[in-house]
Parts: C-alpha cells; structure tokens; sequence
C-alpha cells in the first residue's frame, strides 16, 4: 500500500510539473476535450479562392493584365474589396484599360486565370477602401468578423500578392498577432484642400488602426487580415493611407504592417447594397 501510494504521488508531481512548464496549468490556447484544434492549414485552404489580384486589362498592353494589388471576395460573391489607393486612376471614355481581377480557378500552386471585369460601387477614401462589383458567376467569398473588435495579441494571417507582378499571381500568407490597436492621426488639410470630402474626413476624427507583426510588402494592399483560428476577416491590410500618416517623419520605412479593422468595411458593404457610391 506504502509503495503504490508513493508511485500515485510521484506521478501526481509529473503531471503537476508538466502543467507549470505549459504555463501555470492555465489555458495557453490548445484545444480542449471535444473540440477541434485550429488548423492554419484549413483557414489558408478554405479563403485562398477568394484572395485575388486586383488590376487593370487591355488588350494592347504588354502584360495584358496589370497588377495593382490584392483583394478578397465579401457579400454575395459578386462583391470584391480592397484598398481606394489601388485601384486605377479615372480615364475619360472607354479607350482604356479596364478594371479587372484575376479569379482562383487553377489548382492551388498554379497562378490564377479567370479573367473578370468589375466595376466600383463604393468608395470610403477616409479609410482607403473600395468595393467592386465583379462580373459573371458568383464566387466563393470570406466572412467578417463581428462582434468585439479584434484584440490586441490576437493570431492572424494576412494573404495577398506581396511584389504580384514579379513573384506571381499565387497567394502567399503571413502568420502574426495583433501587435497593437493604435490610433491614425489624419494629416489636416490645407486652406485649398477644404473641399466637401475634407471636411467630412475631419469631421469623423481620427480612427483606430491595427498594427500587425506580421510583414506585408507592396502588392499585399487590400487583402485581408484573418483569425487565425476561424478564417474570418478582420483587417484589410493597408500600406499607403496609414504609414503616410503615422510614419512621413521617419526617412525609412519600419517595416511595421498596418491594417483598417473590419468594422469600416461592414459598413462600405451596407452601402453598396443602395448603390450609392461615396466620393
């Protein structure tokens, strides 16, 4: 009785031991009896058709196709979003080049070839976003976040295009947390500025960012920012509007990725089911 009273305590002391080096015995995020472990691998897998080069096409152009950066499939599959800043600026008439994406159709390490013109539907250039309306079938489109906003310490992963024109058109994820929730200080406009989108803009004030551990390069503008866990979208990722205001005092860039929270794009999508674009 002695000896297996002993062997119960010592194994008692093992588990007790394992449990301090996981950390204290508390919940450090495994998943727990009954419940699936997250998998990276499935959230990356279910949101890759939905991440696509977002750009311009015309015929006579060499490549044909021109990358300007990343987006995502939202709404009803018709809908695709993604930075203000990349899409194309206005031309007159229709001589030239179109807007269009680049669906995932081909099997996944195969660059994407489904060519599909889209259109703009709404604009939110305070938060340097857009939706387009996207031509032919409906495609598979991610889901947004609701709820709380993201916290900081949060596993994510952003997808995209990072340098689309030279490295390809397969998407390409980076792992990170949420690092910080700051805030962006919008630059003030000047006398001969203060047309009617800058006093809206000032008159919104300033707006909270998530800064991202993760790195995103240029041609990663417009995708989006996943739970790592659940595969929905809480960022779009953005590399003009945010840096521009929090870094133009420094004469590098840090490298720190920055990200508009989702809250911003839900309410861009509410709007474009008026179709009533914001300019």
């Amino acid at each position: 009785m002695r000896l297996r009273g002993r062997r119960a305590l010592l194994q008692g002391g093992l588990k007790a031991v394992t449990l301090l080096l996981a950390g204290g015995g508390q919940d450090i995020g495994l998943a727990q009896p009954g419940e699936a472990r997250p998998d990276l691998r499935a959230t990356v897998a279910r949101a890759r058709p939905a991440v696509l080069p977002v750009g311009t096409y015309s015929a006579t152009s060499s490549p044909r196709f021109g990358f300007r950066g990343s987006g995502f499939v939202v709404g009803d599959g018709h809908l695709l979003a993604t930075n203000a800043h990349v899409l194309p600026p206005p031309t007159e008439g229709e001589s030239g080049p179109r807007l269009a994406v680049l669906a995932q159709t081909a099997a996944p390490g195969r660059e994407a070839g489904d060519l599909r013109f889209a259109s703009v539907v709404a604009i939110d250039r305070t938060h340097d976003l857009a939706l387009l309306r996207l031509d032919g079938p409906a495609l598979q489109a991610l889901v947004l976040a609701r709820g709380e906003p993201v916290a900081e310490g949060k596993s994510i992963a952003l997808m995209g295009f990072p340098v689309g024109g030279a490295l390809g058109f397969s998407p390409v994820t980076h792992r990170g947390i949420v690092a910080s929730v700051t805030t962006v200080a919008l630059p003030a406009p000047s006398a001969a500025q203060l047309d009617p989108r800058a006093v809206a803009r000032l008159r919104a004030g300033n707006f909270e960012v998530l800064q991202l551990d993760a790195t995103a390069y240029p041609g990663n503008s417009g995708g989006p920012v996943l739970d790592a866990d659940t595969g929905e979208v809480v960022g779009v990722v953005n590399m003009v509007l945010v840096r521009g205001s929090r870094e133009s005092a420094l004469s590098a860039p840090t490298g720190i990725t920055y990200a508009i929270p989702v809250q911003h794009l839900h309410a861009l999508v509410a709007e474009a089911g008026s179709n009533a674009p914001r300019r």
